[in-house]
């Protein structure tokens, strides 16, 4: 589907350019960089600490003569962010992608940085991936895209339509995140293609909405299958705050472990994401054999997939394909996840396509195999009807004892998904915090005002904490060196979604604004091939590909304006307060800096604080 291209042997990877840019600010002769880099408060904080810089001690073993050519007319500024990602050592600079080996959590080039140790592989990627996209949908509910459908067959082709859809963005954010490999996600292409007021209103409405309104809902839904494994069939007349209750215990624990150690998310990430596809073939398996032996323990087995034809029914309504469509991009959303940690991964260049080309595939085959499974074993028209697919599947097959365990598969599914999207929302708060967008506390890395300067360290004293540290803690920075002010954050405002409980508007403002910044980073993608042809790519997607996913999101956005015109206004006009509050923040910022470049570590947001 995807080409590749491959590095040449004296090409020069996005960044350098820009360190050479950065370090060299005689020799730029652009009128039409970005505007961003030179404004970036991290920019203001980290240009003494540009590792092609004289005045960094890094810089000190590069031999004379160490000049490199750079694009004289880019319109595309790295500065602000370069910092993290490299690092001038010996003859040279660290290639991204390579690890940065440190003695301690504090780096010798000024303060502890999440991208400065690149932790995460590409096992870890496909976890985050895949543990987004398989949540609780396709155990819960896929008859939305029955039911408009028509058939059990058109439903199928439904699926693989809306995967491959969703594929196409995937392919189209891999392209991005090896060309800007920085934690952030949309926040970061959107600064750097468009202007900072666009990353300014993504963060804008991912970390207040987005992020956190998403994450209540999984947190809901894990709560609620939990309760019902717990009493049975009960669970309907429970009080609703039972529910929420452990929805709230879920997200302070899962919000607990990743605050511990990047380690500690990584390694429930991989288990879950492991457990998530046992389910599904397990469920597959299960399909088969009940459709080869008729065996059920509740009645007679299901004969629909032999007595009705798997097209009988089919819609012949255009209107009913596209909400069957739109109800199927819904369940594969969550392939972007890997793109707000991509400054963390050891090799972004080789591992970011593999990760989507991986997991799409993967889960579009899991997603056939699992409805297939239904089929065989449930009737189309109890299948169309139910929220909790999965456990009907289980006690049709087990009776009360298939009930529990499949509440608690998708229980775990849920809190599985929950830690994807709380280790990544961090980052995306964090990257916020450490580009000026929300105050500096947000960018810092382990616990308290300062933590950047004093992250904490386990100092041991007997076997069994050198044992914790050894397995929970991460390697040479120990525990507590993630962004747990920015962890911390996002599950408060998740915490406040999960009490307050009304997620129908919410569905709404995640279609408009959701796929409004969707449509604008992809066709940012297009914007960035035209401007800067020569910027390094390790990873090309076809040209139709970001073509396809711009016409898919405007699809979508035009269904929701329709469906829901007074909450669509809605929504547009909480993005449009946006507006102000980036003029008075960043821009603010900006304004100061120019005035005061001595203050290096100012930030906008003191002077309100000493009002």
């Amino acid at each position: 589907m995807p080409s590749y291209t491959g590095l040449q042997p004296n090409a020069r990877d996005s960044l350098e350019l820009a360190s050479l840019a950065s370090s060299s600010p005689g020799l730029r002769t652009s009128s039409s960089s970005s505007r961003s880099g030179i404004a970036s408060s991290r920019n203001l904080s980290l240009e003494e600490d540009d590792p092609l810089d004289n005045r960094n001690p890094a810089a000190l073993g590069r031999p004379p003569g160490h000049n490199r050519t750079f694009s004289m007319t880019s319109a595309f500024d790295f500065a602000s962010n370069l910092y993290p990602l490299t690092s001038t050592v010996g003859n040279g600079y660290a290639p991204i992608g390579a690890p940065i080996a440190l003695s301690n959590g504090i780096n010798s080039l000024g303060g502890g940085n999440l991208e400065k140790h690149k932790r995460l592989t590409y096992l870890n990627g496909l976890s985050l991936v895949v543990g987004l996209i398989i949540g609780s949908g396709i155990f819960s509910s896929p008859s939305q895209v029955n039911i408009n459908a028509g058939s059990p067959g058109a439903s199928l082709i439904v699926w693989v339509i809306a995967g491959i859809l969703a594929w196409t963005g995937g392919s189209s954010y891999a392209e991005l995140g090896g060309a800007i490999p920085l934690n952030g996600g949309a926040q970061v292409y959107l600064s750097k293609i468009f202007g900072e007021i666009y990353g300014f209103l993504f963060t804008w409405c991912a970390v207040v909405v987005l992020k956190p309104g998403s994450t209540a809902i999984i947190s809901i839904i894990m709560g609620e299958y939990l309760v019902q494994a717990t009493i049975g069939a009960e669970a309907e007349n429970v009080d609703i705050w039972i529910n929420k209750g452990v929805a709230l215990v879920g997200l302070f624990a899962v919000t607990l472990l990743n605050c511990i150690s990047t380690k500690l998310g990584t390694k429930m990430g991989d288990m879950f994401m492991f457990l998530k596809f046992v389910a599904l073939l397990g469920i597959t398996v299960i399909g088969i054999v009940v459709a080869l032996t008729s065996f059920s323990t509740t009645g007679t087995a299901n004969q629909d997939w032999k007595t009705h034809g798997w097209f009988e029914g089919t819609s012949t309504s255009v209107s009913s394909w596209a909400v069957a469509v739109y109800a199927g991009l819904w369940a594969f959303d969550g392939w972007d996840n890997t793109n707000y940690v991509v400054g963390e991964f050891r090799n972004p260049s080789r591992d970011l396509h593999r990760v989507i080309h991986t997991a799409m595939p993967l889960v579009i085959i899991s997603y056939i195999f699992a409805n297939i499974a239904y089929f065989f074993v449930l009737p189309i028209a109890a299948i169309n009807s139910s929220n909790t697919v999965a456990v009907m599947f289980g006690s049709k097959v087990f009776g009360p004892v298939g009930s529990l365990l499949f509440a608690l598969i998708v229980s775990a599914s849920c809190f599985g998904a929950l830690n994807a999207t709380t280790f990544t929302s961090g980052r995306l708060v964090y990257a916020a915090g450490k580009e000026g967008y929300m105050p500096a506390l947000f960018g810092k890395i382990g616990i308290g005002a300062g933590s950047e300067n004093s992250h904490t360290t386990l100092h041991t004293r007997n076997w069994a904490s050198k044992r914790l540290a050894k397995f929970c803690g991460d390697d040479e920075t120990g525990l507590f060196f993630t962004p747990v002010n920015a962890m911390v954050l996002n599950a408060f405002l998740t915490a406040c979604y999960i009490v307050v409980g009304e997620f129908g508007t919410l569905l709404t403002f995640y279609g408009v604004a959701g796929y409004t910044f969707y449509f604008l980073t992809v066709l940012g993608l297009l914007v960035l091939r035209v401007k800067e042809p020569d910027l390094e790519r390790p990873y090309r997607t076809w040209w139709s590909t970001p073509i396809i996913f711009c016409c898919v999101a405007l699809f979508l956005l035009s269904r929701s304006v329709l469906a829901e015109p007074g909450q669509t206004l809605i929504v547009l006009a909480f993005i449009a307060a946006g507006v102000p509050l980036y003029f008075w923040r960043v821009r603010g910022r900006n304004n100061v800096g120019r005035e005061s470049r001595n203050s290096v570590g100012w930030k906008f947001w003191k002077r309100f604080q000493s009002r």
